[in-house]
């Protein structure tokens, strides 16, 4: 319904009345429209601690700002800006359990249904979902870390920052208040990177027929049976220098579909995919150009040897006109993929599925991500909580952003080393120490049973949708899981009443990887495979529970909060 405020609700803290009246005159917004701007949670120069109330935090992590109707309970109602609530319709209850922001506190795995598939949808390219994590970190009073700058002095204990690499790669951690040099780290590691299929660096193909046709390039497993016949659009980044010469990239994604890869009709007498060649045959059609029948002519936007000079005409312009871009020979490069365009939705007859794109590794990606920022922020916190999702994982992990480069063990020794300070001496004791008191979570997904087929599946070991975390083991060292740390993992969900199943492949089937061992090892860290469990893994479509991003934010959020009382238990 429609919100009636009572006189005494109106009587808000001055503080917070002095944010709404700041933000409702400030001029900048972040990209993603559904978030707050990081401004409207600036801590007031003269203040030293945050102001942040639960409540605030909640509807930031629950990205509660894109729905358009709230209910809260009346001490979340007290807690929040009027600013982000007077927009919206707001019913009021006296049922905390009814209240949308203590659902999210309380990690209730249904508050995080929609906001997932939101996220699937709204963030299709791996730049993107970057862009969303930073913005929403932000937006909770993460600070980024340049790496090209000297950290000594900016970290302190308390304090929450992030660092990325190339774009595509974040690192975001929390000091704790009690943090000394050499204890652990609680970390969680993942991939944010999906099958995808890539635009060639020249992507301009000759007209056949009367179509015209873009030069694409499968990104690991990508132009399978599961991508024709798609409605499929084009995003990522593309790198602009402007009338100054200053260079900068830019995050782009079409809204309709421009793409599609179209199968051959049966009646021809022959695969309707034809042999399958992904160069000659998995070759997108993108529009129509029949002026090799008329007196027209397209012709190249930029002079030759120019990039887009390299690219369809029509795209460039389309490109040119969603970035705000007249002179079309400011586009010196981008990186563009195709991606399915049908929205992420709940399915099944109690809505208890969710058919989407992407599901890997985003599932486990974006749940570690809610896990970290929903964790809990005590005085006696000694421990690093610590969120790293990388790039490349699907082609092997080999590039700078990917698990194999030094990006993680690279931010724990420069954090460690900024936060020692004056007082102890930066060494490869104290990073020792570091990495014998840590612990890795390598989150990615795993195999649910498939009814159809489960012969295929190893007895006992066939996780269920909906059900809880999966941990994932391996005789051959493919995943990073042993006894020890299968033992730590099943403390830390029985102390955050989570419920763990167990996932192996058959002796006949070779198992897939994950960014633990390369991790582990590096680091020497003790080490687990953890994750949720999915079907049609490297389809354009997937298929998980509409409880599992809860189920998945509800485990992480809980190993953080409790590894470092499991560990102490170990000593």
């Amino acid at each position: 319904m429609t919100r009636h405020t009572p006189d005494f609700l109106r009587q808000r803290s001055s503080n917070l009345s002095l944010r709404s009246l700041a933000a409702a005159n400030a001029s900048s917004t972040s990209h993603l429209s559904s978030f707050v701007n990081p401004s409207e949670f600036e801590t007031p120069s003269a203040e030293k601690t945050p102001t942040m109330s639960d409540a605030e935090k909640a509807y930031i992590v629950g990205d509660l700002g894109r729905r358009t109707s709230l209910t809260l309970c009346d001490s979340c109602y007290r807690d929040m800006p009027e600013h982000l609530t007077n927009s919206k319709a707001l019913r009021l209850t006296d049922n905390r359990s009814s209240c949308s922001s203590c659902n999210v506190l309380s990690s209730k795995p249904e508050a995080f249904t929609e906001p997932f598939c939101k996220f699937l949808q709204e963030n299709p390219t791996v730049f993107h979902a970057v862009g969303y994590f930073k913005d929403k970190m932000t937006a909770l009073g993460y600070e980024e870390l340049p790496a090209r700058d000297d950290w000594s002095g900016k970290l302190k204990a308390g304090g929450k920052y992030f660092v990325t690499r190339n774009g595509t790669s974040v690192i975001a951690f929390k000091v704790g208040k009690a943090y000394k040099p050499g204890n652990g780290v609680a970390m969680i590691a993942g991939h944010i990177d999906a099958l995808a299929t890539r635009l060639k660096p020249v992507s301009n193909k000759p007209t056949k027929a009367g179509y015209l046709q873009l030069g694409v390039a499968p990104y690991a497993g990508a132009l399978n049976e599961t991508w024709w016949d798609r409605d499929l659009s084009v995003g990522g980044r593309v790198i602009v220098r402007d009338e100054s010469g200053k260079t900068s990239s830019k995050l782009v994604q079409l809204d309709w579909p421009i793409a599609r890869i179209p199968t051959l009709a049966p009646h021809f007498g022959v695969s309707i995919m034809g042999s399958k060649n992904k160069e000659t045959e998995a070759v997108p059609i993108i529009g129509l150009d029949n002026s090799d029948i008329s007196s027209s002519d397209a012709k190249p936007l930029g002079p030759a040897g120019s990039f887009v000079a390299t690219q369809p005409p029509k795209l460039v312009k389309l490109i040119s006109k969603e970035l705000g871009i007249t002179d079309h020979s400011q586009i010196v490069s981008w990186e563009l993929e195709l991606f399915d365009l049908q929205p992420a939705t709940v399915g099944g007859m109690d809505k208890e599925f969710i058919f989407a794109g992407r599901i890997d590794d985003k599932i486990c990606s974006w749940a570690a991500i809610e896990g970290l920022l929903g964790s809990e922020t005590k005085e006696d916190d000694g421990v690093l909580k610590l969120v790293a999702l990388f790039d490349d994982e699907e082609i092997g992990s080999l590039l700078r952003q990917g698990a194999r480069g030094n990006f993680l063990p690279s931010t724990i020794e420069r954090t460690v080393e900024a936060l020692c300070g004056e007082n102890k001496a930066f060494g490869p004791g104290v990073l020792g120490q570091t990495y014998a008191r840590s612990f890795l979570v390598s989150a990615d997904v795993t195999h649910a049973a498939n009814p159809n087929f489960l012969s295929r599946y190893l007895e006992d070991h066939s996780p269920r949708l909906n059900v809880g975390i999966c941990l994932a083991a391996d005789s051959n060292g493919h995943m990073t899981t042993d006894s020890v740390s299968t033992a730590i993992l099943s403390r830390v969900c029985e102390l955050s009443d989570c419920t763990m199943q167990v996932f192996q492949i058959r002796n006949d089937v070779r198992s897939g990887g994950t960014v633990g061992p390369m991790l582990s090892s590096a680091m020497g860290v003790k080490a687990a495979d953890a994750g949720m469990a999915q079907l049609s893994m490297h389809s354009i479509r997937a298929t998980c529970g509409s409880l599992d991003p809860g189920l998945g934010a509800k485990f992480f959020k809980g190993f953080l909060d409790t590894w470092e009382k499991v560990d102490a238990e170990w000593q």
